[in-house]
This record gives C-alpha cells, sequence and structure tokens, in this order.
C-alpha cells in the first residue's frame, strides 16, 4: 500500500528535534516514548540504545515497536525496544482499530462500528486514530481498500475480481475515485499506464537537468537530475507500458514558464497537471501550492493547517513522493530548526532552490520600494502642478 507506511511514519509524539536530541543524548527517560529507525541497517532501536549514533539523515521515528515493525524494522538486538511498553494510552486501542481496519470485509467501516467493537466512544477514537495516525479511520479504509486493489491487479488478477476482493462493494465505488488516486482507470493501472501516452522533453536548467511529462491531461512528472539517462528511466519505470516518446516543441511553452521560475522570473505558476494522490497527499501538496515564493514553513506548520498537527513525519512523507517538483513546492518545507531536512532530488538542490527563491523575492521587493520612492515625488509635483 504506497501510503501507509507515510502514514504508519506519521504517527507522532513530540516533534522531530525533540526525539533526535533524546537519541543523541541517550536519554533513556524517552524510552516508551518512541523508537527510531536506521534505514541504512533495516534496524530499529530505543532512544537510549548504546549502539553507535547513526546519521540523522538515516533515521525515521516511530511512536513503537510495532509500527517500527510494520514498517519492516527489525529489533535491535543490543538495546530491545520491543520490550519497553509504550507510555501512550492510546496507542494499543489505535493499533487494534488499524488491524481490525485492516481485515476486514466490510465498505465502508464505520466509526460507530469501530466504537462499538472495541468498546470506547466513537468520538474519542476518532481523536485518537486522527492525532496517531495522520488521518481519520475512513481515510485509512481507503487507503487500505485501495492497496489491496492494487497489490491484487499488479499480481494479474481480473479488474472485476480485484474491486470485490479488496472490500469495494461495487466497481463503481472505485472508479468514482480512480481519477484521484490513481491518475488512471483501474485497468489502465493494472497494465502499467497501457494505452496512455506520455510526452516528455528534457532541458538544462540551473540545478542540473530538468525532466517534464505530461498526459492528455496535464504534467504528471517533473523532475531533477545530472543525466538525462537516469532521469528517462525513471520516467520508463514508473509508467512502464504507456507509450513514451520525446516532445521537445509541444511542452517547450511549459518547460520555459518552468525556467522562468527557476530564474525568479514568473513566481506563480498556473499550469495543469495530472497527479496520482491519497486523500492525505492530495491536502498536502494542495497546502504546498499555497506557501509564497521565497518563503518557507515547517512540516509540522503544514500539519496543523491541514488540521492534523500530529501528522509532521506523514507530512514529510508526502512531500518525498510528490511527482512533480516545483510545481508542488516541497523544497519550501523545512523542518522545525530550520534545517532543510530531505529532498527527493538532493539536498543540496533544496539549499539551491531556497536561496534562489530567497535572493530573487528579495529583489522584487527591492525593485518594488525603489518604484515607490521614485514614484511618490513624482506623484507630489503633480499635485503641486494641479494645485497651483
Amino acid at each position: 500500500m504506497d501510503s501507509l507506511q507515510g502514514k504508519i511514519e506519521g504517527i507522532a509524539g513530540n516533534s522531530d528535534l525533540h526525539r533526535w536530541q533524546a537519541v543523541l543524548a541517550r536519554d533513556a527517560g524517552s524510552d516508551g516514548s518512541f523508537v527510531y529507525g536506521v534505514r541504512s541497517t533495516g534496524v530499529y532501536c530505543r532512544p537510549s540504545c548504546p549502539a553507535r549514533r547513526p546519521r540523522r539523515e538515516q533515521v525515521v521515528f516511530f511512536p513503537a515497536a510495532e509500527m517500527a515493525e510494520a514498517a519492516g524494522f527489525r529489533a535491535c538486538r543490543r538495546c530491545r525496544p520491543h520490550e519497553v511498553a509504550s507510555r501512550d494510552p492510546d496507542l494499543r486501542l489505535v493499533q487494534q482499530a488499524c488491524r481490525y481496519i485492516e481485515t476486514s470485509a466490510e465498505e465502508p467501516l464505520k466509526l460507530a462500528t469501530l466504537g462499538a467493537r472495541f468498546n470506547v466512544n466513537p468520538r474519542r477514537l476518532q481523536r485518537a486514530f486522527t492525532r496517531l495516525v495522520g488521518v481519520s479511520p475512513r481515510q485509512y479504509g481507503e487507503a487500505v481498500r485501495l492497496g489491496r486493489f492494487k497489490a491484487r491487479v499488479k499480481s494479474g488478477e481480473a479488474v472485476t475480481q480485484a474491486v470485490y476482493e479488496a472490500g469495494y462493494g461495487s466497481s463503481s465505488r472505485l472508479y468514482e475515485k480512480a481519477g484521484i488516486q490513481l491518475g488512471m482507470t483501474p485497468g489502465t493501472y493494472r497494465r502499467g499506464g497501457e494505452g496512455m501516452e506520455i510526452r516528455y522533453t528534457i532541458v538544462a536548467c540551473p540545478l542540473g537537468r530538468l525532466l517534464m511529462a505530461a498526459t492528455e491531461r496535464g504534467i504528471c512528472a517533473v523532475s531533477l537530475g545530472d543525466a538525462d539517462e537516469a532521469l528517462v528511466s525513471a520516467l520508463f519505470a514508473e509508467f512502464a507500458s504507456a507509450r513514451l516518446r520525446r516532445d521537445d516543441k509541444e511542452l517547450n511553452e511549459w518547460a520555459r514558464a518552468l525556467l522562468r521560475h527557476l530564474d525568479g522570473e514568473q513566481p506563480h505558476l498556473d499550469l495543469p497537471l495530472d497527479v496520482r494522490a491519497t486523500a492525505f497527499q492530495k491536502r498536502v501538496w494542495e497546502e504546498l501550492r499555497r506557501i509564497p515564493y521565497g518563503q518557507t514553513v515547517s512540516y509540522g506548520e503544514i500539519a496543523s493547517r491541514i488540521g492534523q498537527p500530529a501528522a509532521a513525519r506523514a507530512v514529510a512523507r508526502a512531500c518525498a513522493t510528490n511527482p512533480v517538483a516545483l510545481l508542488t513546492p516541497c523544497q519550501r518545507v523545512v523542518r522545525e530548526d530550520g534545517d532543510p531536512g530531505g529532498y527527493r532530488w538532493g539536498v543540496e538542490r533544496k539549499r539551491a532552490l531556497l536561496e534562489r527563491e530567497k535572493a530573487s523575492a528579495g529583489q522584487a521587493a527591492d525593485l518594488q520600494d525603489r518604484a515607490a520612492h521614485a514614484l511618490n515625488p513624482a506623484l507630489l509635483s503633480a499635485i503641486q502642478g494641479k494645485k497651483a
């Protein structure tokens, strides 16, 4: 399920900065509040683990051992983090609700049903679920069903059978949301984009090479890199069965607009998009497009803006899976301490982008100030002349 690991990683307690400080300090008082996984080793530990500290970019935080294991990490044999009980009284409840949603065939699963199943007030369950997981039980259920469907059709199962086996009451229920969640019809998705035509172009830009790809509905990919071959290979891997062809002429206008944006000459972009998104990703990406040119906000602030203040990690995951660089400006989201954080196309590019945007925004503001100062005397003279 594409987005479930992002949601699991999005379960949050304290800020990442505070958790990282606890790891650096080997704070035993934080044991039970969270665990951290190390991507390079696939191991997760408690904060007080005596092992050598990993690099920050390799670390991901989880509120409990079960969540780390669900994301594919294994317990450290040295600190045995799975033997430390969590301090969050709602965590076990939410974990059980997640497992129940994942195994339930009911569609859709009502909040009242969940409340009765676990003998808890539905509103309390809703608040706890949203606080810890970053999405509502209903949205989590939608992600689970979509994940089941995608796994089945990818394995070769017929679309009609996969629809019902995944928990959809009818094929129309899936097709209603196919354009948003899959970016194409279920049948087309099963065939890896078969029947779709995707055009692309590659241009030089201040950050290296830029690939832009588009369907007939709009731009579906914008990638940054150093080599054309790697950019094209990634595009072919994403749309394995689509008809891809280079089209420098038709995409020239959109590519030029993007380059002007990079140069600070066109701060606002309004280009059509055709991207796949879960409900959570869509909310995050829409919020990112509201960040003014030249400004930055934190992952936690974006989480608060979408009404999910505990979902900073899920926001970071949504940023990391953004398929259209620059058009959805995930580079404008940084950590609480101001550190740029990660970036799908390289943290150095992120730093360069932020510096360019800040400089361009500053130059624009300076020009406006100069124009105002130059204009005021002229207006004053004109007014005085009329009075005379």
